[in-house]
């Protein structure tokens, strides 16, 4: 006998007609973007919230339907934010390999910002895997500031290894093009701590 496909959960708020290009007005989306980003983190960091099935977001959602509803939002705010966080998470457990061999490359060069990361050793796969988790956890359940900076730290040692690895890539100016954009990732979660420390992150 066939079981019934499980159904994704139906996030209020219009997520599934923004989703599907349904609302074409840009205020509506934002508005849409930060009430289900803040109403999220809030339900996360409530007393007994089901915080492991919030990690899981973006398998049972669908990743591309959180970047529709985030990604635009910009990562001074607190949807682009939660976005970043994701997408590392998925980044982290879906490209295990290749994120520990950038890690460990740039660690050497990387200095505060590998202890600030906080890898477990050996930096293998399952390693950042756990990183990833360990960060949107924290994000729900502890200083959300710290998740950021330890997230952003990530992003510098990944950076500096592909800097350390586009000397022997034929790629290499792939390489660098991506290593740009993981330490300005980095700068924006830096900045994104400081401002939710300040109140200004929304």
């Amino acid at each position: 006998m066939t079981q019934p496909r499980p159904r994704r959960p139906h996030l209020r708020g219009g997520w599934d007609q923004v989703a599907a290009g349904g609302d074409s007005d840009p205020g509506a989306r934002r508005d849409l973007a930060h009430a289900t980003a803040t109403a999220l983190l809030s339900a996360g960091r409530g007393e007994g919230a089901p915080v492991e099935r919030l990690l899981d977001l973006a398998e049972v959602v669908g990743l591309a339907e959180i970047a529709e509803l985030w990604r635009d939002s910009g990562p001074g705010t607190l949807p682009g934010v939660m976005w970043a966080l994701y997408l590392l998470r998925t980044w982290c457990r879906e490209q295990g390999a290749e994120a520990a061999l950038l890690y460990r490359a740039g660690r050497p060069v990387a200095g505060v910002a590998d202890v600030v990361a906080g890898v477990e050793e050996p930096p293998g796969p399952q390693e950042v895997a756990a990183l990833g988790d360990a960060v949107l956890r924290g994000a729900y359940r502890g200083d959300f500031g710290v998740a950021l900076e330890r997230a952003a730290a990530f992003s510098r040692v990944v950076s500096a290894g592909r800097v350390v690895l586009a000397r022997e890539d034929p790629r290499g100016q792939a390489q660098l093009h991506l290593a740009a954009g993981n330490l300005a990732c980095a700068e924006q979660l830096e900045d994104a701590a400081r401002a939710w420390r300040s109140g200004l992150l929304h």
